[in-house]
């Protein structure tokens, strides 16, 4: 039974959650101003509220949108169908990779489910020379860039220090300081504009990373040196078990006013919009507009990494209401009733997904064990008498084992 066809079933349970708001109470003068805001115009009202960029619905209808409709028009039924090949596979990789660390052969894995469609979309409207700064959670945004899924888990297993040549793809290294990689890229994106190409620079990072001081000075380096950056933040209702509004007071996308660049918000469960607005947001950095941040409006339906419980923190029916919106069947049923896909391409891509999972899980079995003391050899250009030490001690060690091992 592969990933998808099992969160092809779940969604289709009826979900939904009752919403509410809750409140404190205040001074004498909340009363008046609660007041106040019910009597404002209903149109004020609705102005008030974020705008959510959807071009498919959940239920897989394909909506009009004035502004952003341009930027897929030339998408074709093989593309569409490439698109949920990218979703599924990158499902069925990120599954496997959650089943090995269980089993021992990884130290940590962080998921990606739930997030498919924001990470295909953005990647998928990245161009070859654009350069890509992820956190440690775009598995989809590096299996849009040509990266091996299987060259993902060498660091999460320890036996390498990220397991890809940057520049062969344009997408660096997983970065695992939460916030530092946006940074990188806008310094990398303000080098970019100097040498005067007409590449974008593209930096991923969560709603938690947003509360980072890295991020908020990425900001401002980006708007007063008009980088050619795209901020991509993929907003999963959680910070590890701090939820969103317990993170900032305004939706997050509107943070970037402040800071003097546009910022939009998508439904991050439709890659068709992800696609659309990101290709807008490369675009604007390309002809030299400057940066845009670009909320992804998500969630994180499993674990933040294989250490954390969210039970603990959340409960089931906020999944389910979520599941109800899984940007996997949200596509399917786009492609079946446009007549887009058939039931042998479904068949086919399940075969290249449980493919896919037996060549990772043999894969990382088989990665061999790295040296032991390469650990010391690059810590100074010229050697230090610290670290030979270290070193020595560290030999000694690893000897005592041998010994045990003899006796």
């Amino acid at each position: 039974m592969t990933v998808e066809s099992t969160a092809a079933r779940t969604s289709r349970r009826s979900a939904g959650s009752k919403a509410g708001t809750t409140g404190t109470k205040g001074t004498t003068r909340a009363p008046a101003k609660k007041a106040a805001a019910a009597k404002k115009p209903a149109a004020a009202k609705k102005a008030a509220e974020p705008q959510l960029v959807q071009l498919l619905t959940p239920e897989g209808k394909r909506v009009k949108n004035a502004e952003y409709d341009k930027y897929v028009a030339g998408v074709t039924p093989e593309e569409l169908r490439g698109l949920y090949r990218d979703m599924v596979l990158t499902r069925r990789f990120d599954a496997e990779a959650t089943a090995l660390q269980r089993q021992g052969e990884l130290g940590l894995w962080a998921s990606l489910l739930g997030q498919e469609a924001a990470q295909i979309g953005s990647g998928r409207a990245t161009r070859e020379d654009d350069y890509v700064f992820p956190t440690y959670r775009e598995h989809g945004v590096a299996w849009c860039r040509g990266v091996d899924p299987t060259n993902l888990l060498g660091m999460f297993r320890g036996v390498n220090n990220g397991g890809w040549d940057p520049n062969s793809n344009n997408f660096q290294l997983y970065t695992i300081v939460i916030g530092s990689q946006t940074l990188h890229a806008t310094g990398y994106a303000m080098g970019v504009a100097k040498d005067g190409a007409d590449s974008a620079v593209i930096a991923y990072f969560g709603d938690g990373a947003s509360s980072q001081g890295d991020v908020a000075e990425s900001f401002t380096f980006s708007a007063v040196y008009n980088a050619p950056v795209v901020f991509f933040c993929q907003n999963n209702q959680w910070a590890i078990s701090e939820p969103t509004e317990k993170q900032s007071r305004v939706p997050i996308y509107q943070r970037a006013q402040g800071f003097g660049f546009p910022g939009v918000r998508v439904d991050g469960n439709d890659v068709l919009a992800c696609l659309a607005v990101t290709r807008w947001a490369l675009e604007r950095a390309r002809a030299g507009e400057g940066p845009t941040l670009v909320e992804a409006f998500t969630y994180r339906m499993g674990a933040h990494t294989t250490s954390d419980d969210p039970s603990r923190y959340r409960g089931d029916e906020e999944r389910q209401a979520w599941e109800a919106k899984d940007p996997i069947l949200r596509l399917r049923r786009f492609l079946e009733t446009s007549n887009h896909a058939d039931e042998g391409f479904f068949e086919e891509l399940e075969t290249e997904s449980e493919a896919l999972g037996k060549r990772v899980r043999e894969a990382v079995r088989a990665m061999p064990d790295p040296d032991h003391f390469a650990i010391f050899e690059n810590v100074y250009a010229d050697g230090h008498a610290l670290v030979d030490e270290e070193r020595a001690q560290f030999a000694a060690y690893q000897a005592s084992f041998a010994d045990e091992g003899g006796n």
